[in-house]
This record gives C-alpha cells, structure tokens and sequence, in this order.
C-alpha cells in the first residue's frame, strides 16, 4: 500500500507564493508519472502539472509560466512552486503518483488566494 501525505497549501495574497509537497510513503520500488491537479467545488477536476521519472513535466495552460514542478525520486517526493498566484488558482490541489498500473491519489490541501 502506498500512501501519498500533501503539505503546503494555506492562504495566500495575490501575487504571492506557495510551495506545495507531496511525498509517498509504502512498499514503493519506482514512481512513473507524479503529478498535482486541483477541483473546484462544482467544477471538474483539472491538470496543474505532471512530471515523469526522467523529470519530462506538462503543464495547464492556465499555470503556464507561474507554476514548475519537480521531483525528489531519493525521497519520492514531487513538488509544486507556485508563482503569480491568482484569486481563480483558490482550489483544493491533490497529489497523484502512478506506480505500476495503479494511481494513487494524496487527501488533498486548499489553497486559499485573496487579499
């Protein structure tokens, strides 16, 4: 069992920055894809940013340019700078690691921008 355990998220001014993380913890031998996407209450989930073991990343397009991710494989830990912060970026933002043919999914961590 592999379980994924988020930090970083709280509230933030716009314009501002937050550095979100998300390490996995279990019986892990290797970690495809990780990856962070966010939800809305009321709206579908949507991709933030993904990056594979060889640390090829994809990107929203409406994080282009503010957010980057990277990955720890030493720690199985995948990261998220978030730069620019936007009040439309206030979200609930959740890990995913793909090991093998299963994807995990963290709890979740809100992520507040307002002035």
């Amino acid at each position: 069992q592999v379980q994924l355990v988020e930090s970083g998220g709280g509230l933030v001014q716009p314009g501002g920055s937050l550095r979100l993380s998300c390490a996995a913890s279990g019986t892990i031998f290797s970690i495809n894809l990780m990856g962070w996407y966010r939800r809305v209450p009321g709206k579908e989930r949507e991709l933030v940013a993904v990056i594979t073991g060889d640390g090829s990343t994809s990107y929203g397009d409406s994080v282009k340019g503010r957010f980057t991710i990277s990955r720890d494989n030493a720690k199985n830990t995948v990261y998220l700078q978030m730069n620019s912060l936007k009040p439309e970026d206030t979200a609930v933002y959740y890990c995913r690691a793909d090991l093998g043919i299963t994807t995990y999914w963290g709890q979740g961590t809100q992520v507040t921008v307002s002035s």
